[in-house]
Formats: structure tokens, C-alpha cells, sequence
């Protein structure tokens, strides 16, 4: 059992707001702590006063003691404290694990920790149904291998390497997919902000038939069907592509309540309100038919005048989505909103001919289209590595690395 091979195994301190401080003495709460490496988040600090230490008689926290967190993401995850150069303690939902050097070395249960039988027989002993944890006695129960110091010293050896070859491995393939999106951004912001000859400029309202949002049905979430007419809600507007998952539906009924909002084909739609505002995509056909609620717009572009591609294509390219965003951070005082008039007066350039709007969409297409392949590749590469650590992970501690 974990406990056993433990010198100190201890919840950490109660503290609440009212007696954190501006600086002195570092709080680590269940944030610092993820899978195998402590995240120092400085950014967000909290701190207690050598006073509030003594008054609440805290266990101070050392350089190489374990800390398993409680709460989720998952439960039961932890990290050994690297030197910060501050003195520090930990919150209630952190346990304190310093272990009998004699039984346990900190990095073998470090890597352990990371391993799915770990992390699965944590989350059996879990209670809780909105958010799981585990008591300190239930982790202490744990099952851990214990095998001899030098057998345990051969396996962090080993998954240091690997794992620093894994680490490396995978920055590059990160990078590789930041350069890869940051490419096609880049040339989708040169399209926008380095206009050729035969550019025109004209507000919304002069090139779309319909600018308007929805509504909720009566009855919100609960009224929602599992099948009928798509109900596409902000969550479902993502930049170059509608997202599927937690797509709503309506009865007939409901849906002829909206009719005024129905989704037609080669609409593009955009978010007005909240922390998604402006972001912005075309349906894709298997979603029709199809409504809108209160925080999606349809632009309808005049199909000889705007062709819908470019102008989502616009929509979504720095210059004008930077326009959007500074106009919803205007449009409410607690939360971001684009108001249907600031759609109607929002103005944009765009060639004056179709056919020349055509061609740019068809470049933009195949460079999207090559962004999107690289992205794929570069995310299976990462996929790919994860699997191997998880491998590595479980041979190590069924005796077979």
C-alpha cells in the first residue's frame, strides 16, 4: 500500500481567501499538480503571511516531497516538487507524500503515478458524481510495485531516456503543427491586408438579404429533441468548420416557432455574443435543416454580389476578425455582443467580381486543404508518442521492461 512505504503521508492546509496575502509564503493548490511534473503557473500565485503560517500551523512543503491531488483532472495525479526558492505549503486537497527512502524512490512513484493501472485504481476508489475525489485513506489503500531499490533505480534510468526522447520528439511535432496552422493564417491576413486591384468596399447590409439571430425554444435545454430539425447553437460555430458534438434538435413544432431563422444553404454564421463571439463558419449539408438560437447570426450574402466562402473566409482573417472583436468587447458591459446593426454597418473589401473572388477561395481551399494534412499528420505523430509512453509506462511496471 502506498501509506506503508510513506514517512509522511498528510493532507495539506485549510486555507481560505480571507487569509491568502499579496506575497510570503507559497500556496501550491491542485492546479500545480499534473501528470508526473509540477506546472509552476506564477502567474496565478497565491501566498500566505509568516503570521497566517504560525496561527494556522501549516506543514511547510520541501524540494523532492510528493504532492497527489485529490480533485480531478484525474483524481490522484502528482508531481514532485522541483526547487522554487520559495517556501511553500499546500492546499487541503493536496496530500503530502515524502517517502521511506529505504522502500520507495520519488521518481519510480513518479512515473507510476502516470501509468493507467495507477490512475485506474485511483478512480475506483473515487466517490462523487458531478466531481469525483478520493479520501486520503482511500488513496493511502493504493497499490504500488515494490520492487528492490536498485530494480526501481533501473526503470527511472530507462524512462528518463525514453521519456526525454519522447519529450523532444514531441515538441518538434508541436512545432511542427503551430508552424503549419501559423502558415495558412498568415496567408489568409496577406489576402485580407494586401488587396489587389479591383477591390471594392460596401457594408453587410448593401450584399446579404438577411442578418438576423434566433431564439431558444420554450423550455431551454430540456425541450431539446434527441432527433428532428438541427437547433445550431454558438457552441456548434467554430472557424473553418462546425463542430458536431452537442448539436440540438427540434420538433416540428418548435422549429416552425422559428421559421423566421432558418438556416439556409451557403448561409455563413457567426457568434455574437459571450467569450466565442465572432467566430464564424458555413453549415455543412448534412445538418439542414437547420434554426439558429439568439447568440449565432446569419449573414445570407447576395449570391451575385459576395460569394459565401470569401466572406467567411473574410470573416475569419485577422484584419476583420480583430475588427469583430473590438466591436464586441464594445457592445456589452459584463459580456462581449455584436449587435445585428453593427453586422448590417460592418464594412468589407472584396474584389468586384466573382471570378475573382472564386479563385481566391480556390486557393485559399488547397492551402487549407495541405495545412489540414499536415495537422492530421502532425497530430497522429502525437498520438502516437502518447501511446508509446502509456506502453512503456505499463511494461515498466509489470515487469516486462
Amino acid at each position: 500500500m502506498l501509506v506503508d512505504a510513506c514517512e509522511v503521508f498528510a493532507d495539506g492546509d485549510w486555507v481560505e481567501s480571507k487569509d491568502q496575502s499579496p506575497e510570503g509564503i507559497r500556496l501550491i493548490q491542485t492546479g500545480n499538480v499534473g501528470k508526473g511534473v509540477f506546472k509552476d503557473r506564477g502567474e496565478k500565485a497565491r501566498y500566505i503571511s509568516e503570521a497566517t503560517f504560525k496561527r494556522l500551523r501549516c506543514t511547510e512543503i520541501f524540494e523532492g516531497d510528493c504532492l497527489i491531488s485529490r480533485l480531478p483532472d484525474p483524481v490522484g495525479r502528482s508531481c514532485l516538487l522541483p526547487e522554487t526558492g520559495e517556501r511553500m505549503i499546500t492546499a487541503v486537497d493536496c496530500t503530502i507524500v515524502r517517502f521511506n527512502p529505504k522502500q520507495l524512490l520519488p521518481e519510480f512513484f513518479n512515473f507510476y503515478s502516470q501509468s493507467d493501472d495507477y490512475l485506474k485504481a485511483v478512480d475506483a476508489e473515487t466517490t462523487g458524481t458531478t466531481r469525483k475525489r478520493i479520501s486520503r485513506s482511500k488513496l493511502g489503500q493504493a497499490a504500488i510495485p515494490l520492487p528492490p531499490l536498485p530494480e526501481q533505480q533501473r526503470i527511472v534510468d530507462i524512462l528518463d531516456e525514453a521519456f526525454e526522447g519522447v519529450a523532444t520528439a514531441k515538441a518538434k511535432a508541436e512545432k511542427n503543427l503551430q508552424n503549419a496552422r501559423a502558415l495558412f493564417e498568415s496567408h489568409l491576413q496577406s489576402v485580407f491586408s494586401q488587396r489587389g486591384k479591383g477591390w471594392v468596399e460596401n457594408k453587410l447590409k448593401s450584399l446579404t438579404t438577411k442578418i438576423g439571430s434566433g431564439a431558444t425554444p420554450r423550455g431551454g435545454e430540456e425541450s431539446y429533441k434527441s432527433e428532428g430539425v438541427s437547433l445550431i447553437r454558438s457552441l456548434n460555430v467554430h472557424d473553418l468548420g462546425f463542430r458536431y458534438p452537442k448539436l440540438a434538435f427540434l420538433d416540428d413544432a418548435q422549429a416552425d416557432d422559428l421559421s423566421n431563422v432558418e438556416v439556409q444553404r451557403r448561409d455563413v454564421l457567426l457568434n455574437i455574443t459571450g467569450a466565442s463571439v465572432a467566430r464564424c463558419c458555413i453549415v455543412p449539408e448534412d445538418v439542414f435543416p437547420a434554426r439558429v438560437n439568439q447568440h449565432v447570426s446569419i449573414i445570407r450574402p447576395i449570391a451575385d454580389k459576395l460569394d459565401a466562402d470569401f466572406l467567411h473566409y473574410l470573416l475569419i482573417s485577422k484584419p476583420y476578425k480583430d475588427q469583430l472583436l473590438q466591436t464586441g468587447a464594445e457592445g456589452g458591459s459584463t459580456r462581449q455582443a455584436i449587435t445585428k446593426a453593427q453586422i448590417q454597418d460592418f464594412s468589407v473589401k472584396y474584389p468586384a467580381t466573382l471570378k475573382e473572388q472564386k479563385s481566391i477561395v480556390a486557393k485559399l481551399d488547397a492551402m487549407l486543404a495541405e495545412t489540414q494534412r499536415l495537422a492530421s499528420l502532425y497530430e497522429r505523430k502525437l498520438a502516437a508518442l502518447e501511446a508509446l509512453k502509456k506502453s512503456l509506462l505499463h511494461q515498466a511496471f509489470n515487469g516486462k521492461l
